[in-house]
């Protein structure tokens, strides 16, 4: 069986679980090399996981390597991306595309010019929860979809001092966690047409309050939302409510439901790849749970790398794909706009409904290896 041989830029807090479920999870891919600005971490990595320390040269100069996965601070992702579709290699990155939708949009444009793929988080809409709950609209159960809700709330006063990059510019709660409940909400009702919003930010600087941080008691500057609320308008007719807060608590409270005539869908943190998925009929008091036949409950982060990769074998389109992504992003982008001049904002991108996964492939955990290898016949 051809394997796709892939390499990680970007070695920070996510890279562990992408390089473990990358090296063992998937058996489409060939892990080789790691690297990152700061070379110690990528030097850990590469030793952890037995692939080489590479620099972003090496990368671009090893004509074996078909696909580059970007892990990099958001900031980061449009020259990063850029560089390695100019380099000739398809990409895989972790949300979002890019922090601005002009550059996004010169990403896609890039990647369809040179014919590469192009994919990007979050690629947990392909885990068992919202996949079960993409079959359940569409096998009827709701009868007619009429409208959705997607809401969470975090303390990010306290998750700022501890994670550097989301006061930054694209570390909001709308950028860095709504995306996660606007692509659930895509992959399964599609396309959104209009959107109307409000954000809001920090008024005042904040400090660091933790007696261990390097910079305690000195002042910080929130440049990302802090809420981030509007409604969507579907192709569909669908309507949908989003409402994304990060001056919360913890434990947070993630809401995701689908209303219809006949019923309504309860769903998981959709920034996970499971959790349960609950059904109440009309003129029902119960919620029941509904069985999951698909693959990918666990910690699945690298399941759209494997897709992707999976896709560049087959010769067809990736199912997180930069299409979708980019609508997401348009999304977003669409609330901050309309939050901004106080008017409805009318979408110009669209995207195709890939099929779903298909159901009954598990992966094998009792592989002659004892790691788990990816059922062929549910990501192809």
């Amino acid at each position: 069986m051809k394997q796709i041989k892939v390499a990680v830029i970007g070695c920070g807090a996510i890279s562990d679980i992408y390089l473990r479920n990358l090296k063992s999870m998937f058996s489409i891919i060939d892990l080789v090399g790691c690297c990152d600005l700061d070379t110690e971490r990528s030097r850990k990595m590469a030793e952890k996981y037995d692939i080489r320390q590479m620099t972003i040269e090496d990368i671009l100069a090893d004509d074996s390597i078909e696909l580059v996965v970007n892990l990099t601070n958001p900031k980061a992702h449009y020259a990063v991306i850029r560089q390695l579709l100019e380099g000739g290699k398809n990409v895989y990155t972790e949300k979002v595309l890019a922090l601005e939708l002009d550059q996004a949009a010169e990403l896609v444009r890039l990647a369809n010019e040179k014919g590469l793929a192009l994919g990007a988080a979050p690629d947990t809409f392909l885990g068992a929860a919202i996949q079960t709950a993409r079959q359940a609209v569409e096998r009827g159960m709701l009868g007619k979809v009429t409208s959705c809700l997607a809401q969470d709330g975090r303390d990010y006063g306290m998750m700022g001092q501890l994670v550097p990059f989301i006061p930054q510019q694209g570390g909001g709660m709308g950028f860095d966690v709504g995306i996660y409940y606007i692509t659930a909400l895509l992959s399964i009702l599609g396309p959104v047409k209009k959107v109307n919003g409000f954000l809001k930010y920090a008024e005042e600087e904040r400090s660091f309050e933790l007696p261990s941080h390097a910079h305690f008691g000195e002042n910080y500057k929130v440049e990302s939302e802090t809420i981030l609320a509007g409604t969507l308008q579907f192709e569909s007719g669908v309507i949908g409510s989003v409402q994304f807060n990060s001056d919360c608590i913890f434990p947070e409270q993630p809401v995701l439901m689908i209303c219809g005539t006949e019923g309504v869908l309860y769903m998981a943190d959709p920034n996970t790849f499971g959790g349960e998925v609950f059904y109440r009929a009309k003129g029902s008091h119960e919620r029941i749970v509904l069985p999951q036949t698909f693959g990918y409950n666990e910690n699945s982060r690298g399941l759209g790398v494997a897709e992707m990769a999976w896709s560049m074998v087959n010769g067809r389109k990736n199912r997180a794909n930069k299409e979708m992504a980019y609508h997401g992003l348009e999304v977003l982008h669409g609330i901050a706009k309309s939050s901004e001049s106080g008017q409805t904002y009318t979408l110009s991108s669209t995207f195709e409904k890939m099929p779903p996964l298909k159901q009954g492939f598990m992966p094998d955990y009792l592989a002659a290896d004892h790691l788990p290898v990816d059922p062929e016949g549910a990501l192809t």
